[in-house]
């Protein structure tokens, strides 16, 4: 896509994109730990996984499941999700780290920045990797500067010219080289680097979704 057409797209979306933003800002400000327990878990699934079909997922563990079923209960969710049982463990394992999401939103405000939060989230929630850290940082408002460097934003940044070809593989060192790429060429542009996510995302799909 070339920068004539983003800043076209940019102009013709802009009030949808600015609703969505909206709306990962009041999770953020307003938001439970419920809520933003439900994004982290989506964020989980999606790696190799259609976001909608994950999202339908979550949407199918709430709340019973999600808080208090097991692991065969979770699993039972995850129609359409690639490595269901892997996914399943994983939620098993984050949420006795945040029981019924307690403390995951103090937790995230305790960090200086949305650099800082997702760091930790690496470290510490099993399945999270620089793109679904980032990717939940976005989704509740902590982290509208980070990129998420899926294998269709690369795709869009090598059309646009921001790199030259998609990486076979991610390291934490080319992540943040290309997510500083995607910052300087949002910048010079005049389309915010969550924006510029979101229309990405509608090239690809015809539609602006998580």
């Amino acid at each position: 896509m070339d920068i004539g057409k983003i800043k076209e797209l940019y102009a013709e979306l802009n009030p949808e994109i600015d609703k969505r933003l909206e709306e990962f800002r009041k999770i953020r400000e307003n938001g439970n730990g419920r809520e933003i327990f439900a994004e982290m878990v989506f964020c989980l699934l999606t790696p190799q996984s259609k976001a909608k079909v994950c999202w339908a997922a979550v949407e199918c563990m709430k709340w019973d499941t999600l808080f208090y079923g097991s692991e065969e209960d979770i699993t039972a969710c995850l129609k359409g999700v690639r490595f269901k049982y892997t996914k399943a463990r994983r939620i098993i394992r984050v949420r006795e780290r945040f029981p019924e999401g307690k403390g995951i939103k103090e937790l995230l405000d305790s960090f200086s920045d949305g650099f800082e939060a997702r760091e930790w989230l690496i470290k510490n929630i099993d399945g999270y990797g620089y793109k679904e850290a980032s990717h939940f940082l976005r989704n509740i408002g902590y982290g509208l500067e980070l990129a998420i460097l899926d294998r269709h934003i690369l795709r869009n940044l090598v059309s646009a010219g921001v790199i030259e070809e998609i990486p076979s593989t991610l390291s934490k060192k080319r992540y943040l080289e290309i997510e500083e790429k995607m910052r300087i060429f949002s910048e010079e542009i005049g389309v915010p680097m969550p924006a510029l996510d979101l229309i990405f995302w509608y090239s690809g799909t015809g539609e602006i979704f998580k």
